[in-house]
């Protein structure tokens, strides 16, 4: 399914922000990428996702080298994948329908698919009373849901996820995770980026630690 083969990333010399990164996620796997802040965590999501180019490397995904897709075409890899920032990147100026509608109207959905599509994501996440609020109107962790909703309005076959509980009390922390594991027994390949050892203690399965950049090493549990 994710195939990374020999990652390098550099932003500025001589510092490498990840160091001959090598590993693979099969396809219906729930895996955590562990490490400290700055052990190069989000930097190999943005690769994964293509948001940055690695300075060295291969990346395979579903039998497809993704860094020779021109980038004209990278909507076709993406709208295979869910992605929660750690900022969550919503559109405050418009309201909870409108920020999840705006995947599926990208795509060309027809509109009356994409309201059902979107109730019922919202209502995976226990939100879908909150549908035409604004943002700015809701908690931080309704926040946090409402941008899961978006990753996975589409059925993406995989859910990146860059520490979606880093600023939730553990009961909510708790409750996000869960959500994922939810999507992933429907069968998407979900990959956390996470600090919380609790978390991964309960839910891990495999599991990936990063230092300074480096592949430590990898526990099936």
């Amino acid at each position: 399914m994710i195939e990374l083969y020999h990652i390098w990333k550099q932003y500025q010399k001589p510092q490498w922000a990840l160091s001959d990164i090598t590993f693979r996620a099969e396809r219906g796997d729930f895996c955590f990428i562990t490490g400290p802040s700055g052990s190069g965590k989000t930097t190999l999501l943005k690769i994964i996702f293509r948001e940055i180019f690695p300075t060295q490397g291969q990346i395979v995904i579903n039998r497809r080298n993704i860094l020779r897709v021109p980038d004209h075409k990278i909507y076709s890899l993406r709208r295979t994948m869910g992605i929660v920032f750690q900022d969550f990147r919503l559109l405050f100026h418009k309201r909870v329908f409108d920020n999840i509608a705006i995947v599926l109207q990208v795509l060309g959905i027809a509109r009356k698919d994409i309201r059902r599509r979107v109730f019922n994501a919202l209502r995976m996440v226990n939100l879908h009373h909150k549908m035409w609020e604004y943002p700015a109107h809701l908690s931080y962790g309704e926040q946090q849901r409402v941008a899961i909703a978006r990753a996975v309005v589409n059925s993406p076959k995989i859910i990146l996820a860059d520490e979606p509980t880093g600023n939730l009390d553990p009961e909510l922390a708790f409750e996000i995770m869960s959500l994922f594991k939810e999507i992933n027994k429907k069968g998407a390949t979900v990959i956390i980026c996470t600090h919380d050892r609790e978390l991964i203690r309960h839910f891990g399965h495999k599991i990936f630690f990063l230092y300074k950049g480096k592949l430590l090493r990898k526990e099936t549990l």
